[in-house]
């Protein structure tokens, strides 16, 4: 027989040494390294690059799987358009009576799979006494439109209605202007717009509302000057808090996408366009869509909306980019569901409102770099960047002034002392 004879405070030392060891092995254990794929997105030795998580991008194909489109609907002989066939039928009254019903459909699938027709429509179909009938039918003229005038930015992959609503009756990633928490009273009453954690830049300390200033004045983005020790007043110098705003906004913006800052900046210079990959062009166009958006066809619907649908201080929840693109570079990662339903929410003639703005009219040359581009071309003056030219008819609306934009990356932009007033900042 056998006895230990280890005195116990021996003992006792030997497990406190060896019990560590042993839950950090088993810590260890349990921890396993992401599998990652890197996707070159700019000139090749900038470190423009997207690390990709393998394990969340089979999420985000989840997340973002497209329903299936509707059958084709039949077409016969004197078939009426449906402004023939129903009464009160203010937009898509040009299509036949087969194809009205299959976008309704699509549209209950798209919107309000669980509520169904009644969501929008009592048992007189010609009612508009239900505010979401309102609401749908700007939101239809609103897809037209973005299909037709924005295409520098959703180039021709369009949006539908499920871009955004997901089968939900209000898409998930909206916003309205945010007072921010209740503070107590004295010296911290005011915390000037930030320092409280907000998913929509991120949960970091900076203003947790950068969306009410920068995407109702886009052009106010820009806050890195040209110049040393800018000057207040001179249109070159931005104060602190405002560039923490446009930080804020470009962290959204990531957060938004999936990505990070080199998606579309050279981290080189974050500002030079002509060293800038031509996402971040589209970029451009997609913050005026949607300061477009929320101007001609979110806000004027106020009214319409029941208290429960407003703000905290009263304003409709408006789009930023998570709206269309929930997390993915590509909303629902480049499918197009649009080709499906073109007739119906396709590009359309004339439905631009007259206040919309347009982006710039000068067309780029198509040229986002390849997998194993040349060297990046030396730094040269910025000027704002060009997108894929918008389908025609153009909208008419203020343009940039001159200089004219040139294209990123692929044309060496016009030299220019200080940049034109409205050039696009490093947004």
């Amino acid at each position: 027989m056998t006895t230990n004879t280890a005195p116990p405070r021996r003992r006792t030392a030997l497990l406190r040494g060896v019990l560590p060891v042993l839950g950090l092995a088993a810590l260890l254990a349990g921890c396993e390294e992401p599998v990652t794929e890197s996707q070159q997105t700019g000139y090749r030795g900038t470190g423009m690059v997207q690390i990709n998580n393998v394990d969340v991008l089979a999420l985000q194909a989840v997340a973002n799987a497209v329903p299936e489109a509707q059958p084709p609907a039949e077409a016969y002989a004197d078939e009426p358009r449906a402004s023939q066939a129903y009464e009160n039928v203010q937009v898509l009254g040009d299509l036949s009576e087969g194809e009205f019903l299959r976008i309704m459909t699509a549209i209950t699938e798209w919107v309000a799979p669980d509520e169904g027709c009644t969501y929008c429509h009592t048992e007189n179909l010609a009612s508009d006494d239900i505010y979401t009938k309102v609401v749908a039918r700007r939101m239809i003229q609103m897809t037209r439109a973005i299909n037709t005038d924005w295409t520098a930015h959703v180039q021709q992959t369009g949006v539908t209605c499920y871009t955004c609503h997901r089968g939900h009756p209000v898409p998930l990633q909206t916003w309205s202007e945010n007072p921010g928490p209740r503070t107590a009273g004295g010296m911290s009453a005011h915390r000037n717009g930030q320092n409280g954690a907000n998913p929509a830049t991120g949960l970091s300390s900076l203003p947790y509302d950068p969306f009410s200033a920068l995407l109702r004045q886009p052009d106010d983005i820009r806050v890195v000057s040209k110049v040393a020790l800018p000057l207040r007043g001179e249109g070159i110098g931005a104060t602190i808090q405002e560039t923490e705003k446009t930080y804020g906004l470009m962290i959204h913006m990531s957060e938004a996408l999936g990505v990070n800052c080199t998606f579309c900046h050279n981290s080189r210079s974050f500002t030079a366009w002509d060293q800038s990959s031509p996402q971040r062009s589209i970029a451009w166009y997609g913050i005026r869509m949607v300061d477009a958006i929320n101007t001609d066809y979110i806000d004027p619907l106020k009214p319409v909306f029941p208290a429960t649908r407003l703000g905290p201080l009263g304003d409709p929840k408006k789009v930023n980019c998570a709206t269309c693109h929930n997390g993915a570079s590509k909303p629902l990662l480049g499918a197009s569901m649009l080709q499906d339903y073109e007739q119906s929410l396709g590009a359309q003639a004339a439905v631009t409102p007259a206040a919309m703005p347009v982006p710039p009219a000068t067309a780029p040359a198509d040229a986002a770099p390849a997998a194993e581009p040349a060297a990046a071309p030396a730094a040269t003056p910025e000027t704002a960047p060009a997108a894929p030219a918008p389908a025609a008819p153009a909208p008419a609306a203020p343009a940039p002034a001159a200089p004219a934009p040139a294209a990123p990356a692929t044309e060496t932009p016009p030299a220019a002392s200080e940049p034109p007033a409205t050039q696009p900042g490093a947004n």
